[in-house]
């Protein structure tokens, strides 16, 4: 039996429960993935909700989710480019968060050793809408890049890919968050009233592009003299149709496996907020729902403990009474210091098993040939 997040009405996020279903099959051009991480994005809060229904046609009792990354453990009809015990990463349409889930062959690519599941099971939404909107703005070191809700995935990601072309970025976020931001080359601004004057103050050259990902600020952009193709925005359909923004949409597996690659190679970072278990998914949107993370917010299906650890699904985090407090410490790598969260090893150590099953029956090979030559 699989398990899968729904909604059966509108609402937030205590309306969201975990059913029970039959393990589904995959059909012709499909594999059945075991989801080992599901990422959360703020558009699924906004669907949940029953927002702009003209715009998101979903008619509970629904899943929810679009990121994943998992292991193939069947396939379907027709597939050849993956197989069982296969890593990958990509997204459905609807209905990610789930033990068990089908997914198109076009809809994956291949994870990369170097992706951990929190980041590969987080990457395509942010990843990919961050990509898109970047790959076509044409940034010169002259322009200046407005994100508001840097801290974010995707406002992160965005930033560090603009700060990649050589352009300036400030980016909103709380108070708390201005040392994060600052990490990235991202010039830091708090939320709050009078958000274009305040930007004019910290911009190097004339702000040409605003990438409202927190909503609700398309009116700063045109204050600060922004044309309105280079106004971008996530779910404020009013911006798109007021004041003729862009809604930033989310790309294809080849933006996928672009942004992996640059991820993968360290170029750029996802950094992971936080992670729950699927039993606590209500208390993972009431988090993002916060839009206080730093980073993205990650469902598990398979996280793991460690020996000797202490404290089991602490209520309060170590970085919520860390906060704010000045340490002295030399600088640690986190992404290098602090074991993955999500996966028990299981598929790396089928793999090694097969290989070394494989080079020992090769050598055994190896060594009646030389018998057999030797015999002659």
């Amino acid at each position: 039996m699989a398990h899968e997040v729904r909604f059966a009405t509108f609402g937030g996020p205590e309306v969201l429960e975990i059913v029970e279903m039959p393990t589904p099959e995959p059909g012709e051009g499909e594999v059945l993935v075991e989801v080992y991480s599901a990422g959360l994005n703020p558009v699924e809060s906004a669907i949940r909700r029953g927002e702009h229904p003209e715009r998101w046609r979903v008619e509970p009792p629904s899943g929810q989710g679009r990121d994943l990354a998992g292991e193939v453990i069947a396939v379907g009809p027709g597939v050849s480019r993956f197989e069982r015990g296969d890593e990958v990463l990509g997204f459905v349409e609807r209905g990610a968060q789930a033990t068990h889930v089908v997914v198109p062959v076009a809809n994956l690519i291949e994870r990369p050793p170097a992706l951990s599941w929190e980041v590969a099971g987080s990457l395509y939404t942010a990843g990919t809408t961050a990509w898109t909107v970047i790959e076509g703005l044409n940034l010169q070191p002259n322009d200046t890049v407005v994100v508001t809700a840097a801290a974010g995935g995707i406002g992160c990601l965005a930033a560090q890919l603009a700060r990649l072309r050589g352009a300036s970025v400030i980016g909103t976020a709380p108070d708390a968050r201005f040392d994060f931001l600052r990490q990235f080359g991202v010039i830091p601004v708090a939320y709050g009233p009078d958000l274009a004057g305040r930007v004019r103050e910290l911009a190097p050259h004339p702000v040409s592009v605003f990438l409202d990902f927190l909503g609700g600020e398309a009116g700063e952009a045109r204050a600060l003299g922004v044309h309105p193709s280079r106004v971008f925005t996530l779910t404020d359909w009013d911006a798109v149709e007021r004041d003729d923004a862009v809604r930033a949409p989310a790309g294809d597996v080849v933006a996928l496996s672009r942004v992996a690659a640059l991820v993968s190679a360290r170029r750029i970072r996802l950094p992971i907020a936080d992670v729950f278990p699927l039993a606590r998914v209500a208390d993972a949107y009431r988090a993002l729902e916060k839009r206080e993370a730093p980073g993205k917010i990650v469902l598990g299906m398979r996280v793991v403990d460690y020996p000797n650890q202490r404290v089991v699904v602490p209520e309060l985090k170590e970085q919520d009474v860390t906060l704010g407090v000045a340490t002295d410490h030399a600088h640690v790598d986190v992404e290098e210091a602090v074991p993955s969260a999500i996966g028990d090893g299981s598929v790396r150590r089928r793999r090694r098993e097969a290989h070394e099953r494989a080079t020992s029956e090769r050598e055994a090979h190896r060594r009646e040939e030389a018998d057999a030559l030797g015999r002659e």
